[in-house]
């Protein structure tokens, strides 16, 4: 959790300056539901995107 925080900084918390707490909570989330679940690999679930797992899953069930 702590790397994915550092990621989030980095990539988007450092390089915006938020007008409200809206736009903030606005850009995190489409920031994390588009890009990072969308284009990031993660070892623990088999080198997949969380999006891609979870369609996995999905149409197992």
């Amino acid at each position: 959790m702590e790397s994915f925080y550092s990621v989030l900084k980095k990539e988007l918390v450092y390089l915006h300056k938020f007008k409200t707490k809206k736009e903030a909570r606005e850009k995190i989330f489409e920031y994390i539901a588009c890009f990072y679940n969308g284009r990031t690999i993660h070892s623990a679930i088999g080198y997949f995107t969380p999006n891609q797992y979870e369609r996995m899953f999905c149409q197992a069930a």
